[in-house]
């Protein structure tokens, strides 16, 4: 099955040949074009590809220009932007225009592949939410879906407070759905046309999470060739999302408590503070308040990101929202997976219903996708069945919800390897 197409637009023609080739080798379709002056003639002839690789710089125009009239007449198609060192401002601007991200050439084959997949998957959530039976109204977070009242009074809230500028933190178990929560606030607010960043504070060290949220000057430390700039910078009069904000060490967390409280920080290596003009939204699977007890979270950040505090219940607690998802996931992935399954067997939406799913809709998710793969009823019921079994004592309990844990776990290392909130 051939993947997305990618449209890589620079006037290096040594690099237009190489990534070409790479993404090639990888299973994209690729087209090239070593001049931005017939990009909009381009597309208008040749259809729109699924995403565009836009160098930041060519002779007698700037990528921003280019990046400007894209987004204009094609502000549906998303642009990663390709930028030399030292071109920092450019790049923040870039973002502050609409860009989807950014890489820093040269760039490691990773990153490349990394920052597509990131593109193609909030692309594919775009593409759900304009295809749904229940099509939402403008403005509207429509895989923020739910029938179940616990989740109404959570969007409900959510929506009063995204109004406001103040922070929000948002507790629930790992696979409830805390990141959607997040962009359905930054769509209702009054920065829904800004950046939305999002950061795992458990996915980098210590010294790399600081030099991601605040940047650096060059020379900052060794290997320190350009400055960088942070997410914070990135975000400027949008949205952060810190995500696991619990696994941030105290050092980072007296760094964030002085941006919360003076709106300054101050790069790495950097001489002069910066404004920080973003509005933090944190997510943490953790209770913080024992941690605070417990002298792992300081207690006076805690209080400052706790203005208002969301907690989403998990699935388990909202059976009623299982077929609805599952439908979604149909709908998302039935075409990739090229699969002929329209709606699941009712036993298998019965057990479903009655699973505990300890991954929540992570979890669900990859059951839905490994069942549009293999459409195996039994095979699937094998997996959830230990966790639908009535056991009489406890400690029996206990055993089986861990084999079940252990499957889930399984499945998401092998299908989907990223964290999700």
């Amino acid at each position: 099955m051939s993947k997305a197409e990618i449209l890589i637009v620079d006037d290096d023609t040594s690099f237009l040949e190489y990534t070409a080739q790479f993404l090639r080798l990888r299973g994209y379709g690729v087209r090239t074009l070593d001049s931005a002056d017939q990009l909009l003639v381009k597309l208008g002839t040749a259809g729109c590809p699924s995403v565009i690789l836009l160098d930041i710089m060519f002779p007698g125009v700037h990528g921003l220009e280019v990046l400007g009239e894209l987004r204009k007449a094609y502000s549906s198609v998303p642009v990663i932007m390709l930028s030399a060192v030292g071109q920092a401002k450019s790049v923040v601007e870039a973002m502050r225009m609409g860009a989807f991200d950014y890489l820093t050439k040269p760039f490691e084959e990773q990153e490349l592949e990394l920052a597509i997949e990131d593109v193609l998957q909030q692309k594919s959530l775009n593409d759900v939410k304009g295809s749904s039976r229940q099509a939402p109204r403008k403005g509207d977070s429509g895989d923020f879906m739910s029938l179940s009242p616990k989740m109404a009074q959570v969007k409900n809230v959510a929506r009063q407070v995204a109004a406001t500028d103040v922070p929000v933190l948002m507790l629930g178990e790992s696979g409830v759905g805390k990141e959607v929560l997040a962009r359905f606030i930054h769509v209702h607010s009054g920065r829904a046309d800004k950046p939305f960043i999002k950061v795992n504070c458990a996915a980098l060290p210590n010294d790399l999470l600081e030099s991601e949220l605040f940047g650096y000057e060059r020379g900052a430390f060794t290997g320190a060739m350009a400055e960088k700039p942070g997410k914070f910078e990135l975000a400027d009069k949008g949205t952060i999302l810190l995500d696991e904000i619990g696994e941030m060490s105290p050092h980072l967390q007296a760094k964030l408590l002085h941006v919360l409280q003076d709106g300054e920080y101050m790069r790495l290596g950097g001489r002069r503070p910066m404004r920080a003009d973003a509005r933090v939204l944190a997510a943490t699977n953790r209770k913080l308040s024992d941690a605070v007890s417990k002298g792992q979270f300081r207690e006076d950040l805690y209080y400052r990101l706790d203005v208002i505090s969301i907690e989403i219940p998990p699935l388990r607690e909202r059976p009623q929202d299982i077929p609805l998802l599952c439908r979604l996931f149909i709908e998302k992935y039935a075409d990739k997976y090229e699969s002929a399954v329209q709606q699941l067997p009712a036993d298998l939406m019965d057990a479903f219903v009655r699973y505990e799913w300890p991954g929540n809709i992570r979890e669900l998710e990859n059951a839905v996708r490994r069942f549009l793969i293999l459409p195996d009823r039994a095979a699937t019921l094998k997996v959830l069945t230990p966790a639908r079994v009535e056991v009489p004592a406890a400690p029996e309990k206990l055993a089986l919800k861990k084999v079940s844990t252990e499957s889930a776990a399984q499945a998401e290392k092998e299908m989907d390897p990223r964290p999700l909130s």
